[in-house]
């Protein structure tokens, strides 16, 4: 079944606030097409019960759970009859969390949930949602809430407020993320500190990679020399950070040219090259042949890229 895909523009107001919240009731008789998007969606389930249909999958979903879709997964859900889903959807693109936030909040080590977890394996993410129970149940839905609040009313300084509040639930489902995590590992199974910082430090590559990202940047993030990072990244991953970055990107721009009718120079523009030819030797470099020969076997006439 192909995926309706939605844009930004679908839903977020202004390009330079990149978000948008809002509940739902869902039943058997009103469920959202198998969907995709180019930003992030974060679904707290309020009340029910149903089948999340995630990228080909089925798993069971039900009240205080919550969990993360990517850009370019495909999702619904399945609501038996007499049975209803509420949920409350956020929205938001990574460029809304400025980086000089994060460094001057401490807040990329402290988003586990957001650059980890995600990123996982699929059946790991979902085969282990975060149900949130007691006090932090109450706590998330007081922050989304808010958030719904304040978007509603575009009263002064919402956009601020929003921001803060998203940055406080992020980091408030990673704290439960790793108490959780702890409790759970075993001697077998305890992840070591250098794989966690790599492991961050690739999550937020694949956040932003459509951003200008430099050495520099990720070091004063998460606080490391830029030789301790290149030594680390390279015996963790095998690749360099830049060639990480290049690989990222090729990966994106091959969904964006078999999924959409765009132009190759826009393709190159939507993951982060200003320069459309380097992009291109970039792309046959990796892939083995130039974007519109890729575009066109995969099912789009050259004619239109």
């Amino acid at each position: 079944m192909t995926a309706t895909k939605y844009q930004s523009c679908d839903y977020m107001k202004t390009k330079e606030f990149p978000f948008w919240i809002q509940r739902f009731h869902h039943d058997s008789l009103n469920i959202p097409p198998v969907h995709s998007h180019e930003f992030i969606e974060l679904v707290y389930v309020v009340k029910g019960h149903a089948k999340h249909l995630f990228e080909g999958q089925s798993y069971t979903i039900k009240t205080n759970d919550v969990f993360i879709i990517n850009p370019g997964e495909a999702h619904t859900f399945l609501i038996e009859k007499e049975q209803s889903l509420e949920i409350i959807n956020c929205l938001f693109l990574p460029n809304l969390i400025q980086d000089s936030w994060l460094k001057e909040l401490g807040v990329s080590q402290s988003m586990d949930y957001f650059y980890i977890h995600p990123f996982l394996d699929k059946n790991e993410r979902f085969h282990h949602l975060l149900n949130l129970d007691g006090n932090y149940s109450i706590r998330f839905l007081h922050l989304l809430e808010g958030m719904m609040y304040e978007y509603n009313k575009e009263n002064s300084c919402y956009s601020t407020l929003i921001r803060l509040q998203l940055v406080e639930l992020l980091i408030l489902l990673s704290r439960i993320y790793n108490e959780r995590n702890s409790k759970s590992n075993t001697s077998h199974n305890i992840v070591n500190d250098t794989n966690i910082l790599i492991q961050r430090i690739c999550g937020y590559l694949s956040r932003n990679y459509d951003q200008k990202i430099s050495i520099q940047t990720l070091c004063n993030l998460f606080n490391i020399s830029p030789r301790h990072l290149n030594r680390l990244f390279k015996q963790e991953t095998g690749q360099t950070v830049v060639e990480m970055v290049h690989n990222i990107r090729i990966e994106k721009a091959k969904q964006f040219l078999i999924e959409s009718d765009e132009k190759v120079i826009n393709v190159a523009m939507k993951v982060g090259y200003d320069d459309p030819a380097f992009f291109s030797r970039l792309f046959r470099r990796v892939v083995g042949c130039s974007p519109g020969k890729y575009k066109a076997a995969m099912g789009y006439s050259t004619i239109n890229s």
